[in-house]
């Protein structure tokens, strides 16, 4: 299983919108560049997550993003939701019904029918929960605060002041 790169770009822009004044918005152009990230791609993700109710967006010169929900209200697992889609990580076809033990054997094929769930299905959907239930109990919020555990202060308020200083804010 992989996550597309929109995910890493999803979370990691979301980071710089969380103590952004209220009133206040940050531009694709200015998450991009400091960055360096495309700003078509970034448009992207921020379209998916705007769809999906993560942030909310101001239109104009000097309009941006923001978010639309409060930082322990956006789980990890929203923005892949966001971002990927809700389909299921494993995709059971239910290939037992193909095989060659069961294709022509009428007491077999019976009880593929009878009993249609696959046992391989019902292990990957658990270890998928399992994953979901992990990224649902880790929010912006908890983010913000590891990151002032593991980044040098200084890099935590330059990267603030970058986007309170920026021009187009």
């Amino acid at each position: 299983m992989q996550y597309s790169v929109m995910v890493e770009y999803a979370l990691h822009s979301l980071v710089y919108l969380i103590d952004i004044p209220v009133e206040e918005t940050i531009g694709i152009k200015d998450l991009s560049e400091f960055q360096g990230l495309s700003e078509t791609y970034l448009s992207k993700v921020f379209g998916k997550l705007s769809r999906a109710g993560i942030v909310s967006s101001t239109p104009g010169v000097k309009g941006g993003y923001k978010l639309a929900k409060l930082p322990e209200e956006i789980s990890f697992w929203d923005v892949i939701e966001a971002v990927e889609g809700k389909k299921p990580i494993f995709q059971c076809k239910n290939i037992l019904k193909t095989n060659l033990m069961y294709r022509d054997n009428e007491e077999c094929a019976s009880c593929t029918q009878s009993n249609p769930i696959c046992t391989i299905n019902l292990a990957m959907l658990e270890a998928e929960e399992h994953m979901r239930r992990a990224l649902r109990n880790k929010t912006l919020a908890w983010l913000n605060r590891e990151l002032d555990h593991v980044l040098p202060e200084k890099v935590r308020t330059d990267s603030r002041n970058y986007f309170r200083n920026k021009d187009s804010n």
